[in-house]
C-alpha cells in the first residue's frame, strides 16, 4: 500500500493528505518523529522532514511540493494545479505564499514555537516570536479573505492546491486554538467550505495525545 510518512500537525503533511484524498488515491499513514532521526528515514530523505510519500513500486518522493507536482502529473484526472497556464501560475504563486511567507511569518512563530520546538529539543517557546505570529496572522487572514470574496476559489474558478495549502496551514493552527476567525468573515466562510469537503474529514478526526482541539475545530458550521 502507498505510504505517507507524516506528523499530524505538520501543515505540509496535511496538504499532501488533502491532495491524495481529493484525487481519491488510497494511502496509509505512518507517524515519523523527525527529531529521532531514524537511519531508515534519513536514507529516504536526508533532509529528515515530513512528508515523504512512498509508492507501491518503491518510488520515494520527499518534500510536499515535489509530492503534489508528482501527484498531478501521475494522476491527472483531478487536476489541482490549474488547467490553463495562467491558472497554474496563480496556483503556484499562492502555494508558495502559504508554504513560504505564511509559514515563516505565522506558522514558525506559533505552531513551531508552541508545539514542535520543545519536542525537537530546541528549548522553550519564545514569547516575542509568539507575539509576532499573532500580529502577522491578521494581515494574512485579511488577504485570504479578500481572495475568497473576489474569486470562486483562492486561485480562480476551481478548487486547487492553493486552497489545500492554505487550509492545511490554517487547520493546524486552528487545532491549537490560534485562529481568531472573527478577524475575517471571508476567510471563515471559505474555510467552512473547504473543511466541509470529504477530503477534510480525516484531518478533523485527528487527535494529538495530550492536546485537545477547541470545540469548533471539527464543527462544519463553526
Amino acid at each position: 500500500m502507498r505510504l505517507l510518512f507524516h506528523l499530524p500537525l505538520s501543515p505540509f503533511s496535511r496538504k499532501v493528505r488533502l491532495a491524495l484524498a481529493e484525487k481519491r488515491i488510497p494511502f496509509d499513514l505512518r507517524i515519523e518523529r523527525v527529531w529521532e532521526r531514524r537511519d531508515d528515514f534519513l536514507a529516504m530523505n536526508p533532509a529528515c522532514t515530513v512528508p515523504v510519500l512512498q509508492e507501491d513500486n518503491g518510488l520515494t518522493i520527499p518534500d510536499s511540493y515535489a509530492i503534489c507536482e508528482y501527484l498531478d502529473e501521475a494522476y491527472p484526472d483531478t487536476p489541482l494545479l490549474g488547467r490553463t497556464l495562467a491558472e497554474r501560475v496563480e496556483v503556484r504563486r499562492l502555494v508558495a505564499w502559504f508554504d513560504g511567507k505564511f509559514h515563516a511569518e505565522v506558522g514558525m512563530n506559533l505552531l513551531y514555537e508552541k508545539q514542535f520546538k520543545r519536542a525537537m529539543g530546541r528549548g522553550n517557546p519564545d514569547a516575542s516570536s509568539i507575539r509576532a505570529g499573532y500580529a502577522n496572522l491578521k494581515p494574512h487572514l485579511a488577504y485570504l479573505g479578500w481572495l475568497a470574496e473576489t474569486r470562486p476559489w483562492l486561485a480562480g474558478p476551481m478548487l486547487s492546491l492553493a486552497d489545500l495549502a492554505a487550509a492545511a496551514h490554517l487547520s493546524a493552527l486552528d487545532y491549537i486554538g490560534d485562529i481568531d476567525w472573527s478577524l475575517s468573515d471571508g476567510a471563515k466562510d471559505w474555510y467552512a467550505r473547504v473543511k466541509s469537503r470529504p477530503s477534510f474529514r480525516p484531518l478533523l478526526a485527528d487527535r494529538v495525545s495530550g492536546l485537545e482541539p477547541p470545540d469548533h475545530y471539527a464543527n462544519l458550521d463553526f
